[in-house]
């Protein structure tokens, strides 16, 4: 734990740790975007897009910020970042119905992983 402490306090630290929390400022301002533009336009699409690209990665960052403020026992942070974190991933559960970029494009990567490692058939040439 102490090792923890040390590296938030750490300038390398610092710099993740504001990598980090810039990464959830930028998708939680896209969420409010796309919660404020008019359904079925461009900008909502481009703002869906955006926030749900970079919805794991805050959730991500945001934990490991929430994880060091209980290390370091700064109980108002670890508050208002199960605040933050709570909200994220409330926002990128409950509105899966929107038009973006992702939109079924589990099935098709799916297919495309399953069409790469499938094993290569080729036929052994005539022996003769």
């Amino acid at each position: 734990m102490e090792s923890v402490a040390a590296f938030s306090s750490s300038v390398p630290g610092q710099i993740v740790l504001a990598i980090g929390q810039t990464i959830v400022v930028v998708c939680v301002c896209f969420d409010m975007v796309r919660e404020l533009s008019v359904p079925r336009s461009h900008r909502r699409f481009v703002a869906s897009t955006v926030f749900r690209t970079l919805a794991i990665p805050s959730i991500v960052a945001n934990a490991m910020t929430v994880f060091i403020a209980l290390v370091v026992s700064s109980w108002v942070d670890v508050v208002m970042g199960m605040f933050v974190l709570v909200a994220i991933v409330f926002r990128f559960h409950h509105n899966q119905d929107e038009d973006n970029w992702w939109k079924g494009k589990g099935k098709k990567l799916a297919r495309w992983a399953r069409r790469q490692f499938a094993g290569r058939t080729s036929t052994a040439p005539a022996m003769g």
